[in-house]
């Protein structure tokens, strides 16, 4: 008797989400083997493909896997929501490339060339920064919205950094609730109350503990950062840059808790405005969400104030694309986390976002990553550098004349350009993430030479402006 062969369609292990922190570590699972030049965000891995096989953790084959799978669903995710035409910046070229394993570190960047992970042993644990499916999307974010909004790349400004992390928070979270198994999980351990804490919304469980373990309280008590939180607006340029994970600072990736809090609320929101509370609906509230984020960020002008426009431009966007329909859930997730303030939510009715919002339907991704930034010049040597210094401040018109809560009731008045850009520059300054190369130092320069200490940003000559500027090297 013939046996007949049926076709298998190749599977590989992989994580679906993050490895999990030491003695709570996640299953893997068996996912098809990920195609990675898709369009329109084709990406490819540094390393050479392993076969498809049971190589289990610990071993490069499986990083390599669960990395692949991770960009691959990731793409697929933000693909569909982004307009037509959206290609990664010009310096990354065709294909974003991503490197597994740069060296030792706790951490991973996005430089406009590729992907950069790391490792570290912790307490004898090999802690890859590349083998977590939260920490790749959550790089793959900040590409992603550097091909939306490239002029946020070299904005002197906190709410812009803190946008990039909330982003790639968001990316973590909206492609986790791509998969059928995640949002059962999550709808289970919630309840249906998605706002609350669950494994979708704790970023990077395992990284946190690596972390913790070498500083305390770097992080929150059982992750990298958690979505469901209850952190308040204010004005970062009156915030301290640093800070324990339990406080709110100007620090991008503190601050940037305040929108993925509300974001996460308006998923929840939405979820609950959708016909049925399953799994299905969850996943259409997802993408509802995600679809209203783009729409903002390709739309809402670069200005102090920032997350309050991106705010303002969500219900706008919402406004034109559902009739209004998600309006009350937005604006309720926007004032609990005081991103508008009470006056700003109920001043965006549907005739005024109507009338001012023409402009979200007509906006284009890209443009240059000058455009929309006015240029602010300090005395270098207030700093201990060498001659005047250009900073890159937010310069466009606002669209929504909205802003974020005062704790004492009413609305803050947003700081102007050159104070948002001074605080931003003094703020990398104290965090020693400036590199100011020797050349451009005088003996008084405060700079922090630590080779531990990853550099976002560098003193440097440009093209475009006279004498020095701060430019940017990498969103971490």
């Amino acid at each position: 008797m013939t046996v007949q062969q049926h076709a298998t369609t190749p599977t590989v292990l992989v994580y679906e989400d993050d490895p999990g922190a030491p003695l709570q570590e996640n299953v893997p699972v068996r996912h098809p083997v990920p195609q990675l030049d898709t369009q329109p965000f084709p990406t490819a891995i540094a390393e050479a493909a392993p076969q498809p096989d049971s190589a289990g953790p610990g071993t490069p084959a499986f990083r390599y896997w669960v990395a692949a799978d991770a960009l691959s669903t990731g793409c697929q995710t933000w693909g569909p929501l982004v307009p037509t035409g959206t290609q990664w910046v010009p310096s990354v070229g065709r294909v974003l490339t991503v490197h597994l394993d740069e060296g030792v570190d706790l951490n991973a960047f996005y430089d406009r060339r590729g992907l950069k992970f790391f490792h570290q042993r912790v307490e004898g644990v090999d802690v890859f920064s590349g083998q977590s499916p939260e920490i790749v999307r959550h790089e793959l974010g900040h590409a992603v919205l550097d091909a939306l909004r490239p002029q946020l790349f070299n904005a002197a400004m906190h709410e812009s950094d803190a946008l990039h992390e909330a982003f790639g928070d968001i990316s973590a979270l909206l492609t986790a609730l791509q998969l059928e198994s995640l949002r059962i999980t999550v709808l289970t351990q919630t309840q249906g109350r998605l706002e609350q804490s669950s494994r979708v919304s704790r970023l990077a469980e395992q990284l946190g503990w690596a972390l913790r373990k070498v500083v305390p309280d770097a992080a929150e008590p059982d992750c990298l950062r958690n979505m469901s939180n209850h952190f308040f607006y204010r004005d970062p340029v009156q915030l301290p840059p640093l800070g324990p994970a339990n406080m709110l600072t100007s620090e991008p990736h503190s601050f940037s808790r305040v929108f993925s809090g509300a974001f996460l609320k308006i998923v929840a929101g939405i979820f609950r405005q959708q016909d049925s509370q399953d799994q299905t609906a969850l996943a259409e509230a997802a993408r509802i969400a995600g679809q209203l984020l783009v729409d903002a960020v390709v739309a809402a002008p670069v200005v102090s104030g920032y997350y309050a426009q991106v705010a303002g431009h969500m219900i706008a966007a919402d406004q034109r694309r559902n009739g209004g329909k998600y309006g009350p859930s937005l604006r309720s997730a926007f004032t609990r986390h005081g991103i508008l303030s009470l006056g700003a939510a109920t001043s965006l009715t549907a005739t005024e976002v109507t009338r001012r919002g023409a402009a979200v339907a007509e906006a284009t991704p890209g443009g240059s990553d000058e455009e929309g930034l006015t240029t602010v010049t300090v005395p270098g040597m207030a700093y201990g550098i060498k001659g005047p210094l250009t900073l890159y401040a937010p310069g466009e018109a606002r669209r929504f004349g909205i802003a974020g809560s005062d704790p004492a009731g009413g609305s803050v008045r947003p700081a102007d350009p050159e104070q948002v850009a001074t605080s931003y520059l003094e703020d990398l300054l104290r965090r020693g993430r400036v590199e100011i190369p020797a050349e451009h130092r005088t003996d008084v320069a405060v700079v922090d030479d630590s080779p531990t200490r990853l550099k976002t940003h560098e003193i440097a000559r440009r093209e475009t402006t006279e004498g020095l500027a701060l430019v940017r090297r990498c969103f971490d």
